[in-house]
């Protein structure tokens, strides 16, 4: 029972609850409301912020060397890889790269991204100028280096290093019996000596024709008895200084790591992908990203300034080299039409229409199509486009970023319609459904009536 008449005392404390209790309320309420907006809704500015897990400084030496060895910390182990296939086939690579490290128990150091997809004179891309690093290493627990942070990108020194090569093995039947190159190794002055991987990496049993290798039988090369096994495989002295050298046991490397599976071959279309899920979905955007992929779709869309960003269906049409794959049938036959795609977006407006009771009414379009005619029934679906040549993006940016800003819309679509195929499509529809719970299709494509379902 509470008395009549309280103290002084008494009182201070009943008020300070009263003031705490309202605080509490009101917090409550502003979250409650924050949560109930849509995802797509959000101000991107309003994206979490992570501060480092761990920080980078602390698993090298310090400040980036002459010699990366220099840097190397004695009770540390690490691992890396190289790339040489374009941008979104290498953001595959070192999320299998990272996925690696995490059951080697080692710290990735990544190289950053080549520009060869888009013009071989643009300079290489940072890893975490991109995807954010700090949000990545405390999802994933681990680490993560660059190597601009372990070895000085202006040094000249040339380092001797042993790695393991994959490529020799898996293409040892198809007349390419050699260690997979990449101009990151002439970048970063590393002179490889390669040693051929055992033939049990292959993921695949040996009279199946493919080019992927097993996530741990590549592991246990990382580890003292496999590694001391199988010293005696085919070596190559490095290019430079002729010098053979075993496959360093203190970093662990390979020539290339895009063809990695669990359990089977492309394995990053499958649901089950343990590389996605442990790794590949945790490989978020930096904020800076975000925000210039948002400018730019908000005037794709026109969205007036005060209103919030709407949800909108992305989508995701590769031609270009695809044509290749035609061969006698006619481009027009081969491609889906404009309208097979519509149906999928249908379907995808349908699903979030009775699932999340969400209308969702703007569609963007990401494609590589260049031909007018094509764009202009685009717009005649009422669909839209992000105007690179107008937005000035290239000229003010630089030539990475129509990319990074595709890839981002594409991830933040509430739904996704993407090319059978196209490993940009099979990202974005992982990102759209982990990222948003948001439905995806796939068209497919290659004769008259692929599609029809």
């Amino acid at each position: 029972m509470f008395r009549a008449n309280q103290s002084p005392a008494n009182g201070r404390k009943s008020s300070l609850r009263t003031i705490c209790v309202t605080l509490v309320g009101v917090s409550l309420l502003s979250f409650g409301a924050l949560i109930l907006q849509p995802l797509s809704h959000l101000d991107k500015q309003d994206a979490p912020t992570y501060s480092p897990t761990f920080s980078s400084p602390s698993y090298v030496q310090g400040p980036p060397t002459q010699r990366f060895r220099d840097n190397l910390r004695n009770d540390t182990k690490y691992i890396t890889s190289w790339t040489s296939s374009g941008w979104t086939n290498d953001v595959i690579t070192y999320g299998n790269l990272i996925y690696l490290a995490l059951i080697t128990e080692r710290i990735p150091i990544i190289p950053k991204f080549l520009s060869s997809h888009i013009d071989k004179s643009e300079p290489p891309f940072p890893f975490g100028e991109v995807i954010d690093v700090p949000r990545l290493s405390q999802a994933i627990g681990i680490p993560l280096l660059e190597w601009h942070e372990v070895k000085d990108s202006e040094s000249q020194v040339l380092d001797d290093l042993g790695c393991w090569s994959v490529w020799e093995t898996v293409r040892k039947n198809k007349g390419d019996p050699y260690p997979r190159g990449s101009p990151t190794l002439s970048r970063l002055k590393l002179d490889i000596s390669w040693t051929r991987t055992p033939d049990w990496i292959k993921l695949t049993p040996p009279g199946i024709e493919d080019d992927h290798a097993s996530f741990w039988s590549l592991a246990t090369l990382g580890f003292p008895e496999a590694r001391s096994n199988n010293l005696q495989s085919t070596n190559h002295p490095s290019p430079q200084h002729q010098v053979s050298l075993p496959p360093d046991d203190q970093v662990l490397c390979f020539d290339y790591l895009y063809y990695v599976g669990a359990h089977h071959t492309w394995e990053w279309e499958l649901d089950y992908s343990p590389a996605w899920r442990f790794v590949g979905q945790h490989m978020r955007w930096t904020a800076s990203i975000e925000r210039l992929a948002d400018a730019h779709a908000r005037r794709a869309m026109k969205v007036p300034v005060d209103e919030p960003t709407p949800p909108y269906i992305s989508i995701h049409i590769r031609h270009g080299d695809f044509g290749d794959q035609c061969h006698d049938i006619p481009l027009d036959q081969c491609f889906a039409s404009l309208s097979v795609i519509a149906r999928r977006v249908s379907e995808a407006q349908e699903d979030l229409r009775t699932r999340k009771g969400i209308e969702v009414t703007q569609v963007i379009m990401t494609s590589d199509e260049s031909d007018p005619e094509w764009w202009s029934k685009v717009r005649a679906l009422g669909w839209t486009w992000v105007d690179y040549a107008t937005e000035r993006t290239e000229e003010i940016y630089g030539k990475w970023y129509p990319v990074f800003i595709d890839a981002v819309i594409q991830s933040n679509g509430a739904g996704f319609v993407g090319t059978r195929g196209s490993t940009m499509s099979v990202l974005a529809s992982r990102r759209v459904q982990s990222w948003h719970d948001g439905p995806t299709r796939i068209v497919k494509w290659g004769s008259p009536g692929a599609d029809d379902h």
